[in-house]
């Protein structure tokens, strides 16, 4: 049995999720589907201009998770755009970061010699 999947940070979902090429119907294209979680990941690298660390630490998860999902959704959007495909936008394993649980430090008057674990948003 593989690990649990971790959620992705999402800052929000998108307010257009379907886009086509102009002067095609419907009926005639087909359809590529882009995951939130991937379109966060293309915001964050080059929309935002963020390295893959700092967008790794913005969707809370380690730099080769944000890599691997930014490659994906580039190879996406790639595609779409060379074959003429519609992009959906849809699914995915995240969170809306307003959703998410305020930071709280842990530490403090510790009783046992373990290193506190991170919260969430330690950077």
């Amino acid at each position: 049995m593989g690990r649990k999947k971790k959620r992705r940070i999402v800052q929000r979902e998108p307010d257009a999720t379907f886009y086509k090429p102009q002067g095609i119907p419907m009926r005639n294209l087909e359809v590529a589907t882009l995951s939130f979680e991937e379109l966060e990941a293309i915001r964050l690298a080059d929309a935002e201009g963020l390295s893959q660390e700092e967008g790794a630490q913005e969707m809370g998860v380690s730099r080769p998770t944000f890599g691997r999902v930014l490659t994906a959704a580039r190879k996406v959007v790639a595609e779409a755009l060379n074959k003429g495909l519609a992009i959906r936008i849809e699914g995915g394993h995240y969170t809306i970061a307003s959703e998410t649980p305020p930071c709280r430090k842990r530490g403090g008057r510790g009783r046992g010699r373990g290193i506190a674990a991170k919260a969430p948003c330690d950077k």
